[in-house]
Formats: structure tokens, C-alpha cells, sequence
């Protein structure tokens, strides 16, 4: 089971054929596909801060619609504040959003596929997968 965080979820949006077909992998693997609701709610961020809002926010829509959601839970939320205090503490601050994309990801034992794996390595509980 995989979780697709938002920079290949962009990827995706912007029809690059690599991410594409990394993708092809896992679906002909059989393997389920999830989407953090995070990672949702900054893909439609960027739609409206497009030229084209509307277009913007239906090609989001039918993008996700082919995936399934890991919402953002309690237990979630408990695990990215103890993360996000554990990074404040060692001074390797990365945006709250992120933080809540792994938290989510580690909480369903997802393996996340980014292509800011450097950043996200930083969260050691965290599976990484690159692209």
C-alpha cells in the first residue's frame, strides 16, 4: 500500500510521463493507492491560486477520484505534533503539512512516494519511497 504525497500527486497534474508510468508499477501491481486528505486540501490551494481556478479544481477532482483517502484522524493529529515537536527540538523545521501527510502515512503504514525525499527524511518513523 502506497501513499502519493502532493509533489507527485503535482506530477501527475502537470502530465509528466515518468510519474505516470512509475505509477503504471504499483496499479499493475495490484497495489492500493492512497492520497492523504493534506495533501487534497494543498492541491486545491494551488488551483486557486491559479489563473484558472475552476479548471484547476476539476482536473484535482478527477485526479483524486481515481484514488483512495487517508483522512487526517485524531491519531494522526497526535502523532504530528509529537513529530512536528521532535523536529522543532532538533531544528529541522518542514512545513505542517507535510508533517501531517507522514503522520498520516506512518498511522496506515503506508509507504510514501515523494520527490522531496530529502525533506521528508528527516521524519525517521517514516517509509520513503522515491520517484
Amino acid at each position: 500500500m502506497v501513499c502519493l504525497d502532493s509533489s507527485f500527486l503535482v506530477d501527475l497534474l502537470r502530465g509528466n510521463d515518468d510519474t505516470s508510468n512509475f505509477l503504471e508499477k504499483y496499479e499493475s501491481a495490484g497495489e492500493n493507492i492512497f492520497v492523504s486528505s493534506i495533501s487534497l486540501a494543498e492541491l486545491i490551494k494551488g488551483a486557486y491560486l491559479s489563473a484558472n481556478p475552476q479548471k484547476e479544481e476539476s482536473k484535482v477532482k478527477g485526479l483524486i477520484s481515481s484514488f483512495l483517502e487517508l483522512p487526517f484522524n485524531n491519531e494522526c493529529a497526535f502523532l504530528a505534533g509529537k513529530i512536528e515537536a521532535e523536529l522543532i527540538s532538533k531544528g529541522e523545521i518542514i512545513g505542517v503539512e507535510d508533517v501531517m501527510i507522514a503522520a498520516t502515512a506512518i498511522q496506515n503504514n503506508e509507504l510514501l512516494i515523494t520527490r522531496n525525499k530529502k525533506h521528508f527524511e528527516k521524519i525517521k518513523e517514516l517509509k520513503i519511497g522515491g520517484y
